[in-house]
């Protein structure tokens, strides 16, 4: 019985992996192809493009960045692969100011082209026609001031206070806003670009980038592996370059440099602890960019030039598993690619199973034990949320985004209920075949995109029925169709965890606090976020006395405290609060502490005070999320 339901399962997961791309083709590994580019012509909800007509193979982009109009003016030439009989390409656009398209690489000559009906999550289609033998379409085009993968900042915006700064976030589906491409994960492309920014910045992109100034403000940048729409990224500002190890380094503004190069110090031993797990390094250097506060994620994993937030400098090193993080996306996610935004989970959960095993690899188990406890916590209580608002189909792994925002999808689910899928199947299989099968999946599909469906028909084939593994099947769509937590998910166990519960409750009977001075930012998390639903004023004030978390510089610490500040009505935190909000602009932050003061008694009034102010500093993907928390209006935004 046994045999012939995984037989059924398999049948029915390959004639889905047929329906939503190509089979499979071999390739050497790390040898991106036509080949490659065209294996996954998936449907994707979220894209106009039609690939199995015609699709990019290389992009050509030059541009002037113009920090006084808000502006990139620049010319899009676009190398494209195609069925003989498509008379047009389609690709994304949204809000992009078309001047003119023309067909040829070196002769151009003037084609006919119509933008679509805007829709306000997809933006329109810019379908292009085509001559018989038309390989290249060149778009003339600048973007709009209010483009939403864009952020300009002011002088005043950024840490040296001295000149402007530029940074996009095209994922998921922004990168159609800065340029006119196919922006759908299933569809990679090799690209070059020469940008101009004004004298005295520097411009770096997710390619090969400079590390010096060049005086004329003129940069000339390279990718020669295909990459997805999203990983496109642009930072133009004062910066300065640091070497860290053969391969790495860190750009930051002048006066953050010294901190940032201290922190990162053991990028290279992260590097060398990943390739030991899953093979080897694919693309070249690995760099780390410093961004200014208002970047709305942790960090963004920008092939060979990670993004990430300032809020990570802890003086102490204790918060880099973020960089574990986007360093394990150079396997998943920006190697092996999840098709389309249904399917995010095969990013996420990966990308935070393998940030796990190099913190292991690096600091012990209980370490990375305390990682994924603390995850844990957030998970449940998300899922606990999404329930509680009648959106339980959000806790499946495999999501329903139609009609929706992709952004939706980026939650606790796709990151942390996906890793403990994938941390269930290692420990049913074993850790040894385990790691053999991911080093395999990830050289195997190298530089391709992978549905659900198509990942769990090659794991039935190529892991379970290899080796011969007793898995049920049902448990397997339980963890990826089902809502919820299946019941067969076992929470890590930490010995230090386990001390500062004793610690707390020491504290919350006897009145004292000991042992702490070697705890890490994530055992004062830990024992932040434990802290009695009802607990009083008075012993929040006696915690701030001894350990002074209102006047903290580690920005996890403040954000617990804040939120525990914030439910306890704990004035004297509300000024740092504030602050706190204006000056950093992480989602991860900003929601949870908006959330906290609308629900808190008074609380709403404050929160529109302070996101009035704050609103300016936030890139749009954070401004999208507050505006809903606290019903920002198009009334407020015209006061």
């Amino acid at each position: 019985m046994f045999k012939l339901k995984w037989l059924l399962i398999g049948i029915t997961l390959f004639y889905l992996s047929c329906e939503t791309g190509k089979k499979e083709v071999s390739s050497p590994p790390g040898t991106p192809n036509d080949e490659n580019l065209m294996t996954t012509p998936v449907k994707d909800i979220h894209s106009y493009a039609r690939p199995e007509q015609a699709i990019m193979k290389h992009l050509v982009w030059d541009a002037k960045v113009d920090f006084d109009s808000n502006r990139i003016q620049a010319k899009a030439s676009i190398q494209i692969l195609r069925d003989p009989t498509a008379e047009a390409i389609v690709l994304d656009t949204k809000n992009l100011h078309i001047e003119r398209v023309t067909l040829g690489e070196t002769s151009e000559s003037e084609t006919s082209f119509q933008l679509g009906r805007t829709d306000a999550i997809l933006g329109s289609p810019l379908t292009i026609s085509l001559q018989k033998e038309s390989e290249w379409v060149n778009i003339y085009y600048y973007t709009d001031s209010l483009a939403e993968a864009l952020q300009w900042l002011e002088p005043q915006q950024t840490d040296s206070k001295t000149a402007p700064f530029l940074f996009t976030q095209s994922q998921a589906i922004l990168a159609r806003s800065w340029i006119p491409l196919q922006d759908s994960p299933g569809i990679r492309f090799t690209y070059e670009a020469r940008v101009e920014v004004p004298p005295g910045l520097m411009a770096l992109m997710s390619a090969e980038n400079p590390q010096k100034l060049d005086p004329q403000g003129i940069y000339s940048f390279k990718m020669e592996q295909p990459i997805p729409a999203y990983l496109m990224a642009l930072a133009v500002g004062e910066l300065q370059f640091q070497q860290l190890g053969g391969r790495s380094g860190v750009y930051a503004e002048p006066g953050l440099l010294p901190a940032v190069a201290y922190e990162f110090a053991e990028l290279e031993s992260m590097i060398t602890a990943a390739e030991e797990l899953y093979g080897n390094y694919g693309w070249g250097r690995y760099d780390i960019l410093v961004l200014p506060a208002s970047f709305p994620f942790g960090g963004m994993e920008n092939p060979r030039l990670t993004f990430a937030t300032p809020t990570i400098l802890a003086g102490d090193r204790s918060l880099t598993s973020l960089v574990a993080h986007e360093l394990a996306h150079s396997w998943s996610g920006n190697l092996v690619t999840n098709a389309t935004w249904e399917d995010f989970w095969l990013n996420e959960g990966f990308t935070v199973y393998f940030e796990y095993r190099i913190m292991e690899a690096l600091y012990g188990r209980d370490y990375s034990e305390m990682l994924a406890l603390l995850s844990l916590q957030d998970l449940k209580q998300e899922v606990e949320e999404m329930i509680q608002k009648d959106q339980a189909q959000d806790t499946h792994l495999k999501l329903d985004l139609k009609g929706r925002n992709p952004d939706d999808g980026v939650t606790a689910i796709a990151y942390d209920k996906g890793y403990y899928f994938l941390r269930w199947l290692e420990g049913r299989v074993g850790r040894e075949i385990w790691d053999s099968f991911i080093k395999e999946y990830f050289e195997k599909h190298a530089f391709r995109s992978m549905t659900t469906e198509q990942f769990l028909d090659y794991m039935l084939r190529n892991l379970i029925e290899r080796n011969h593994i007793n898995i049920y099947p049902d448990d397997i769509y339980l963890w990826v169709y089902s809502e919820g937590l299946p019941e067969s998910l076992i929470a890590p166990q930490s010995a230090r965890f386990s001390e500062v519960e004793q610690s707390l409750s020491n504290w919350l009977t006897e009145g004292q606090l000991s042992n702490t001075d070697n705890w890490s930012t994530h055992e004062w998390l830990h024992f932040l976020k434990n802290l009695p639903a009802d607990i009083d004023t008075v012993s929040l004030a006696q915690l701030d006395q001894k350990f002074n978390f209102t006047s903290s510089r580690n920005a996890e610490l403040q954000s617990a405290w804040y939120l525990q500040a914030i439910k306890s009505q704990y004035q004297p935190a509300y000024a740092p609060l504030e602050e706190f909000l204006i000056r950093v602009g992480r989602r991860k932050f900003l929601v949870p502490l908006y959330k906290a003061l609308v629900a808190s008694t008074d609380g709403k009034e404050m929160a529109m005070e302070i996101y009035e102010q704050a609103r300016p500093n936030y890139h749009y993907v954070a401004v999208r999320s507050v505006d809903e928390i606290v019903e920002w209006t198009d009334e407020d935004r015209t006061r």
